[in-house]
């Protein structure tokens, strides 16, 4: 069965980084576009990033564009989010995604636990 464990949130200072890593099974990973979602408290999921299953076109929303960088690893099945220049309404719990197709985002059929990430002074 599909599985998508995210590892990586935790605490960060206005103006920092973070890496969110998410471990993929139960599919092939490679054939699939794959997304980050976030979920603020009281709010609903929140697109973030996306990235189609060569790697070569990615998505974002506007609130993270130019901040946060989507990518991943085919072979170690394994998708990536660096976050950079973070902010405190960047809070939220994270999750990695899994979208029906190779080239289409923002449609996910899985997503994980999430990961949160908390961003204070």
């Amino acid at each position: 069965q599909v599985q998508l464990v995210e590892s990586g949130g935790g605490l960060a200072q206005p103006g920092g980084s973070l890496r969110l890593s998410c471990a993929a099974s139960g599919f092939t990973f490679s054939n699939y576009a794959m997304s980050w979602a976030r979920q603020a408290p009281g709010k609903g999921l929140e697109f973030v990033s996306g990235i189609y299953s060569d790697g070569r076109t990615t998505y974002y929303a506007d609130s993270v564009k130019g901040r946060f960088t989507i990518s991943r690893d085919n072979a170690k099945n394994t998708l990536y989010l660096q976050m950079n220049s973070l902010k405190p309404e960047d809070t939220a719990l994270y999750h990695c995604a899994k979208e029906p197709a190779s080239d289409y985002v923002g449609n996910y059929d899985y997503w994980g636990q999430g990961t949160q990430v908390t961003v204070s002074s």
